[in-house]
């Protein structure tokens, strides 16, 4: 669910003071290969750092096939912890990822289900023979954790290169029903929310705030042209390639 502004965000932070258990200090970047191989199957690799004292770690994930409808999201998701130095040299340079095959299980994965049996593009191994990877950005985020009848709600403040996004998240077997009574606790306390209509990485690529709002920011459109499938836009961001302007 979408929080309208800061003021709200704190509102709802005040609310909820009485059952906070942690916060989080996030930050989160964004790969895909070389060639679209990840983008072009809607999936995306995240190394997200977390910067908590004590308990600071990197864990790099496998996200795939996302589906937000009606404010509930739901996407496929493997992660895995790695040292955090290796997460930041990844970040620094994206093809030292490919270069963890060996010791990464989730970059394994990525290698045998999106990489397998290309061998041979020169787009898609490096020059040190690992898989080739491009970064397609990140942010940072903040996360207030509480745990509420029975609930773990998650309230967030989001940094882009744009502006700030605060959102209201939850984890459950049930996410209808756990949207429901979240929705009842907000009307309660005169709470302003929507909807969320795109995902954070999402963000990222729009560019802006408002994913609804017209923007010049420039992206790029990816189109599955696999055999027997529907040619279903997916829009990722690279750094190097022909653009269209929205």
């Amino acid at each position: 669910l979408r929080l309208p502004d800061f003021e709200t965000y704190k509102t709802l932070i005040s609310l909820l003071t009485p059952f906070h258990v942690r916060t989080h200090n996030q930050f989160n970047n964004f790969f895909d290969g070389a060639a679209g191989e990840l983008s072009s199957r809607r999936a995306v690799l995240r190394v997200r750092f977390y910067r908590d004292e004590p308990g600071a770690k990197c864990v790099i994930s496998l996200k795939a096939k996302p589906v937000l409808v009606n404010g509930v999201s739901r996407v496929e998701e493997d992660e895995e912890e790695i040292d955090i130095s290796i997460g930041e040299e990844c970040v620094a340079n994206p093809n030292k990822l490919g270069l963890l095959v060996e010791s990464c299980r989730i970059v394994k994965r990525v290698k045998d289900e999106f990489f397998s049996g290309n061998d041979n593009n020169n787009n898609i191994i490096n020059s040190k023979g690992g898989l080739g990877f491009v970064g397609l950005g990140g942010f940072r985020n903040v996360r207030n954790v509480y745990e509420w009848k029975g609930l773990v709600i998650e309230v967030d403040e989001t940094s882009f290169e744009f502006g700030t996004l605060y959102e209201v998240e939850c984890e459950s077997s049930e996410p209808e029903k756990a949207k429901e009574v979240i929705e009842e606790f907000l009307k309660e306390n005169g709470v302003g929310y929507s909807d969320s209509v795109a995902s954070k990485f999402w963000q990222i690529g729009l560019g802006r705030e408002d994913p609804l709002q017209p923007s010049m920011r420039q992206i790029f459109f990816i189109f599955n042209l696999e055999p027997k499938s529907h040619a279903a836009p997916l829009l990722i961001l690279f750094e190097q390639c022909v653009f269209i302007t929205l």
